[in-house]
């Protein structure tokens, strides 16, 4: 599935597409059930203040969770062209959001070589796309948007203790939850990533 090209459905507990053409007729791309591994991603990333990078907007719940913390800005980056003004209109009274509408790694090769500029530094970071094919680059990127002190976490799809992108010296922290019925996390533990550089 490519997910830029597809027509999303938004309801007021999720994000879906519907009609895959795959064995599962609809497909979620985020649900309300998360609000509490979101607030937690949040308040990880922006323990130290600063400036935050968030990769995916969905439902802007994280986003939401972050702007109750105090941080000097905030740029989000969101490349699914029906959810892009979703995250512009939620920016367009809040002066220390930038929001950018391309994908990641548009949007650092853009500022290396078609700005020739160094790529910005940040405090914390939060990563949480869907249908993203530039995943496999999501570690190795890090070392370019990160300095001492910068707090890392993502969506971790994984039942156990690890991570898929192979990032060490993460920690854990276990929650209990009771997702309903979906297509992309039926475990009743999550484990939020933490990783501080």
């Amino acid at each position: 599935m490519d997910y830029i090209n597809t027509n999303l459905e938004f309801y007021d507990n999720k994000i879906v597409v519907e009609d895959t053409g795959s064995v599962w007729n609809t497909v979620e791309v985020m649900m309300d059930w998360e609000y509490p591994m979101m607030s937690s991603s949040a308040a990880y990333v922006t323990e130290g203040g600063g400036d935050i990078l968030e990769i995916g907007f969905g439902m802007g719940i994280s986003a939401g969770y972050m702007h109750s913390h105090s941080i000097d800005s905030h740029t989000i980056v969101e490349n699914h062209p029906q959810i892009i003004p979703k995250a512009v209109e939620w920016a367009s009274n809040k002066s220390n959001v930038t929001i950018v509408s391309q994908s990641w790694m548009e949007w650092m090769d853009e500022v290396t070589t078609v700005e020739n500029e160094n790529l910005p530094t940040f405090d914390g970071i939060f990563y949480d796309t869907y249908g993203d094919w530039d995943m496999v680059y999501f570690s190795s990127s890090l070392s370019e948007l990160v300095k001492s002190g910068t707090k890392v976490t993502w969506w971790n799809s994984q039942t156990t203790e690890t991570n898929y992108y192979n990032i060490p010296n993460v920690t854990y922290q276990a929650f209990n939850v009771n997702p309903p019925e979906n297509t992309y996390f039926n475990s009743t533990t999550y484990y939020l990533p933490k990783k501080e550089f």
